[in-house]
């Protein structure tokens, strides 16, 4: 009886506690979030004798939060919504995990943290938080299409984290970083996966499917959670994490098709004991350790703002979004929460991280929490400011390539791509894992080789170490040089899909941005590769050594593409004189002026949807100039020429003020052009 008091105190202190820090921070306009962190740390022992809660108890309820929590997000990564987020989820995700996989592992190092603590380390700081996102787009505007596309790549995200979870635990129970060891534990991983995912397609969606039938929601209820707690169980039997089985029953759970009225159910369980769960985190943080370690939370705070900044920003461009929605992911994104909490404490359970690790986990995520609402109020001006100052070269390229983008996903969406894409594809991935062996074997086994190649040849020490790295060195060139020439290979297949050749004999005014969109895709790719395999080699050849290869190939490729962008400027201003023509007819209405653009399109390809756009009288925009519209920035649309009156003006700066009776040429994206004959037709905003 004094065993059930005691937990009734422990959880009426827990959420009497939280509701009071949570409804102060919304007072405040802070994430609720931090209300609940702020909740653990007044209940803890680290604070006064005043409300003292029992951590076990809360402990061992923080870990249904964990369960719950991850189920959810596991109904709603369904295979169908996986196929509908397509393959630009997974090019973001690549490069923004890829990116901070790779820093973090290697500000760690110069911390001078173990390598099992960098690689949990490096793990916590990729994982954007979920929760922290969706609750900061409630309170300001973001436009549907950002936040579709963000969600899409946070749906991604975890299933990464999921993976990271299943790794790490493999990696600590072994210890080591041993590669034959890591080779077998991932192959039992990939056992108790295969037996519980094919056991539960044949069960759990008929099963649940039979329970919906019967119109009984607390049966669906209680069958649902079921099925959940026994997948985490059944993953925690053979020493793996509760949250990896949890996540796996949600996805089977979603297979039935009733994952959406499922989740609906849940939510209230889930909300709850996830707030026991970030109250649990809270009654870890002493306020006194984590000043004692601020300047390496100051320090992998900054990493992960700047950071996941530039890998989601770079990652979100390449995928075909404008400057200014890609800046708004990268600062949407620039923050650590549920998962990383949940890796730090896997890392403390298992006794792979140092006690110093852990505050310092939680004081970056309660910092990048703090910053993300105010750098998503600000991203949109940063994005517009970024666009400007670039080089017109690039401005030029920017413009142009979201359109290259649409008509590739065109020609994906048509079937048009080809066997051969997708066989390139396969063979870049297999050169590349071959590549990353080769690397990971050169450091690990160097010295068995030389050790072997000692007591068989009569040579000294320092002969045989460079006989075994000119071995090495020549087995890894013809793989690099060969993913090189694949790279090289898939970029030209894709920009030929997006641009298809002329036939033989006919003039191809696509060559010059046809060559610049092969560049951008060979550059992008080599991102695309170096990144992940990037991080995949830090805890065996860390610094730059093991990636060098690759680092002077994403050089290579670079310099190539700043040639391209500056040829392409010339191709844009001659193919403007053409549609300034086009448009200059006398008397020509505003319909005949767009079938005379969709000529162009024709004869000129590759620059892009073309639509005129006529400054009437008394249009607001009137003498304002188009660095105050700042219409590329703001809509993703530029404007490639200005018919005025008898004469013209080719590739306009934002210096240009803009006249009664002038025509515009607009350039870009079907939707790009949209909006932007919307805003220059409403005038600016009073």
């Amino acid at each position: 009886m004094h065993a059930d008091s005691h937990f009734l105190e422990s959880l009426a202190m827990v959420l009497c506690v939280a509701a009071a820090t949570t409804v102060l921070c919304q007072r405040v306009h802070l994430p609720v979030v931090l209300g609940y962190l702020l909740a653990g740390v007044l209940i803890g022992p680290h604070a006064p004798p005043l409300l003292v809660a029992d951590p076990g108890i809360i402990v061992t309820l923080s870990e249904l939060g964990v369960i719950l929590l991850m189920f959810y997000i596991g109904m709603e990564l369904s295979l169908r919504k996986l196929v509908e987020i397509g393959p630009r989820g997974f090019v973001v995700v690549l490069v923004e995990m890829g990116l901070m996989l790779f820093l973090g592992y290697l500000a760690g190092r110069l911390a001078g943290f173990a390598p099992i603590e960098c690689a949990f380390l490096a793990a916590m700081v990729a994982i954007s938080s979920t929760t922290i996102i969706a609750r900061t787009f409630e309170e300001h505007r973001v436009s549907p299409r950002v936040r579709e596309q963000i969600f899409g790549a946070l749906v991604i995200e975890d299933i990464f984290a999921i993976l990271l979870i299943a790794l790490l635990t493999t990696l600590a129970t072994t210890r080591s970083l041993d590669v034959a060891g890591l080779a077998t534990a991932a192959g039992r991983l990939g056992i108790f996966l295969t037996v519980l995912m094919l056991v539960g397609l044949l069960v759990v969606p008929r099963l649940i499917r039979f329970v919906v039938s019967l119109k009984r929601p607390e049966t669906t209820l209680v069958t649902s959670v079921g099925v959940c707690f026994a997948a985490a169980l059944a993953a925690q039997r053979y020493e793996y994490s509760v949250a990896l089985g949890a996540f796996l029953a949600g996805c089977l759970v979603a297979e039935s098709g009733e994952g959406k009225r499922i989740a609906g159910q849940i939510r209230p369980l889930r909300d709850m004991f996830t707030a026991v769960f970030f109250v649990s985190v809270g009654l870890s943080i002493d306020p006194a350790q984590m000043f004692a370690q601020w300047h390496w939370i100051a320090l992998f705070s900054a990493l992960v703002v700047v950071g996941k900044f530039v890998g989601v920003a770079l990652g979100f461009f390449a995928t075909g979004s404008p400057v200014k929605a890609s800046a708004q992911a990268g600062l949407a994104m620039g923050q650590i929460g549920e998962f990383s909490f949940i890796i730090a404490g896997l890392g403390v359970s298992l006794g792979a991280i140092d006690s110093r690790l852990y505050p310092i986990a939680v004081g970056v995520s309660c910092l990048t929490t703090l910053l993300t609402p105010f750098a998503v109020q600000h991203s949109a001006r940063l994005g517009e400011r970024i666009d400007q100052v670039l080089p017109r070269a690039l401005q030029t390229f920017v413009a142009l390539y979201g359109s290259w983008i649409e008509h590739l996903g065109d020609a994906r969406r048509r079937g048009t791509l080809g066997a051969r894409v997708r066989r390139l594809v396969r063979l870049i991935v297999l050169d590349a894992a071959l590549l990353v062996a080769l690397l990971i074997a050169s450091s690990a086994g160097a010295d068995e080789v030389a050790g072997f190649l000692r007591r068989k040849l009569p040579l000294a020490a320092d002969a045989v170490r460079w006989i075994v790295a000119i071995g090495f060195a020549a087995l890894a060139l013809p793989l690099a040089l060969g993913l090189f020439r694949l790279v090289r290979a898939l970029g030209r297949a894709l920009a030929l899909a997006a641009l298809p050749p002329v036939p033989e004999g006919e003039v191809d005014f696509a060559q010059a941005p046809r060559r610049a969109f092969v560049v951008a895709l060979q550059l992008g790719l080599m991102v695309l590769i170096v990144l992940p395999c990037s991080a995949l080699l830090q805890p065996f050849v860390p610094g730059v050594r093991g990636v060098l290869p690759l680092l002077l190939l994403l050089g290579v490729a670079g310099f190539a593409f700043w040639r391209s962008a500056t040829q392409l400027q010339g191709h844009v201003r001659a193919g403007a004189e053409a549609l300034v023509a086009a448009v200059a007819l006398p008397g020509a209405s505003g319909v005949e002026q767009e079938r005379a653009l969709d000529q162009m399109e024709h004869l000129l390809p590759g620059l892009g949807d073309l639509a005129p756009f006529v400054f009437a009288t008394g249009n607001p925009w009137v003498g304002r100039t188009l660095g105050e519209i700042n219409l590329r920035a703001v809509t993703g649309a530029t404007v490639l020429a200005i018919r005025r009156g008898e004469g013209s003006v080719l590739t306009p700066d934002g210096k240009q003020a803009l006249q009664s009776d002038d025509i515009l040429v607009l350039a870009g994206t079907h939707d790009a052009i949209a909006q932007a004959r919307s805003l220059l037709a409403q005038g600016p905003a009073s």
